[in-house]
């Protein structure tokens, strides 16, 4: 395997799983919590999805072919926050996810150093996807520490629970075959 195709399937397995953090998220979310805002400057879950999904949607359709900033999309429009529900907001949610992933994986190995443009400055695809994990993991990263403030002690660790790390390690290491003492 190629390192251009191994860096597809591994980039494609790093954003579904940023998508994975925001989906377990919002599926502990009241219709309450997804419009909570710390104050005026802060943005709330549901105004960081709109953001999310809007970039995803202009970035990633007709990626390699036209700028990445559509003359169609309306960045500031994405900062009010209209979403009526949570299954609006999963569905805003899905669509940016849905248009991007798929891109990612019609990319070709010969894609990755093919360039294109965001508001006109030029990026190689390889630029444009590291960009974008920067950017994505910020904001999934937004709507984890939000989530995890409201839902306090009811919340559902998304990953390693406190105090549990060495029972963690153990039965990873046992499920990939891997003793201590190996």
């Amino acid at each position: 395997m190629s390192f251009e195709k191994e860096y597809l399937r591994i980039v494609i397995e790093r954003f579904l799983s940023m998508k994975e953090l925001g989906d377990k998220t919002i599926s502990q979310l009241s219709e309450e919590d997804i419009h909570w805002a710390f104050n005026e400057e802060s943005n709330s879950i549901a105004i960081i999805v709109k953001h999310v999904s809007g970039n995803m949607v202009s970035r990633w359709s007709d990626f390699l072919i036209s700028d990445g900033e559509k003359p169609d999309r309306n960045r500031e429009q994405e900062f009010i926050d209209d979403i009526s529900s949570i299954a609006g907001l999963i569905e805003i949610w899905d669509k940016g996810w849905d248009i991007f992933i798929g891109t990612l994986k019609n990319l070709t190995e010969q894609d990755l150093m093919k360039k294109v443009y965001i508001r006109g400055e030029g990026h190689f695809v390889i630029e444009a996807i590291e960009r974008q994990v920067a950017h994505y993991a910020y904001h999934v990263g937004q709507i984890v520490y939000i989530g995890k403030q409201l839902k306090n002690q009811n919340w559902k660790s998304l990953s390693i629970p406190k105090g549990k790390s060495a029972e963690y390690l153990q039965q990873m290491q046992q499920k990939h075959g891997q003793l201590n003492n190996e």
